[in-house]
């Protein structure tokens, strides 16, 4: 059942019937319309949160559980304008370079693009060269680095966990009450228009009770969760830019999946205003996070961005207690 709505969303050749398609923003517009999804709060009065730089204030955060699937939740984009530009620069400047692992081949790409290739695709001058180079770029891997093949986290591939994202996924997971969520590795996902990614469950890490988070940035996705077997019928909900997305508990191990990319966003390439206080947030890249306002330079990565969706998938690797992987 899951491979068959998989391939319903996935068609190319008609448009798919999306009407079965879970819309957040419809239920908060029609809370009395019988629905897959309902809107919960959580009683949090933390107020040094709503400081946090690109985030609005959590009283403002809209959250949303699956009635059918226990343990997946959707929070519906916390981030401001400011804060999409920062995380989304941050995974196309620098979350690919090296010690991070990148998917390019060696056999089609040099040491340069696969050690920096944000900043080789800008410079290259020539147009069906930069869209090789662009349309190759699938994922990166951080902290603990996902083994494709085996499957299997070794403690000997891995590099240093960027504190910026560490700290916003501490912030949710305590949103929450998830007080002892650690980030150890991450995958960012980089999907152009046509893409999709297959049923599976995210099975690998030792520890499967922690929490898995996911932030969606770009385009939208028609995302499916599932059960434990692709025997049960997945429910298919929009992620849009900002949304994150959390799967813990009954959810946690169910398959889940990405059919399809829709060009729905259309983001700005205007300047923005400074966020203030950012002295107080050394974890950050300050500069960045300044320079994303600037029209001219935030241009390229809009530019991306136009046509592509980028998706943050954190996890907790180590059982609570452990240092290192056995």
């Amino acid at each position: 059942m899951f491979k068959t709505v998989f391939k319903q969303y996935k068609v190319k050749s008609t448009s798919p019937d999306l009407s079965e398609v879970v819309s957040f923003d419809e239920i908060d517009d029609n809370p009395e319309k019988d629905s897959k999804a309902q809107r919960i709060s959580f009683n949090n009065e933390d107020t040094n949160w709503s400081e946090f730089p690109g985030l609005k204030s959590p009283r403002a955060w809209r959250t949303f559980v699956l009635k059918s699937h226990p343990g997946l939740l959707v929070i519906r984009n916390p981030f401001t304008d400011h804060g999409q530009r920062y995380w989304i620069a941050r995974c196309l400047r620098d979350y690919p370079r090296a010690p991070n692992i990148v998917n390019l081949n060696e056999r089609l790409f040099d040491d340069s693009v696969r050690c920096d290739w944000w900043k080789e695709l800008q410079e290259c001058k020539d147009p069906s060269e930069r869209h090789r180079i662009k349309a190759a770029m699938r994922w990166t891997t951080l902290g603990y680095h996902h083994d494709w093949d085996t499957k299997i986290y070794n403690e000997h591939s891995k590099s240093p966990f960027p504190e910026d994202l560490s700290r916003l996924c501490q912030l949710f997971s305590s949103y929450l009450g998830y007080q002892d969520f650690r980030s150890e590795a991450a995958i960012v996902n980089y999907y152009p228009l046509g893409s999709s990614l297959s049923g599976h469950t995210d099975h690998s890490e030792p520890n499967h009770l922690a929490p898995l988070f996911s932030f969606s940035f770009g385009q939208t996705a028609i995302f499916l969760i599932g059960g434990r077997t692709l025997e049960e019928k997945p429910t298919a909900i929009y992620l849009e830019s900002g949304d994150v997305l959390v799967m813990s508990g009954e959810s946690r191990l169910c398959y889940h999946a990405v059919p399809r990319i829709i060009q729905t966003t259309n983001m700005s390439t205007d300047s923005l205003p400074n966020e203030s206080k950012l002295e107080n947030f050394k974890f950050l890249d300050i500069d960045l996070f300044e320079q994303v306002a600037d029209s001219n330079y935030w241009q390229p990565f809009c530019s991306y961005i136009a046509d592509s969706r980028i998706n943050i998938n954190v996890r907790q690797v180590l059982k609570p207690g452990d240092l290192k992987l056995n």
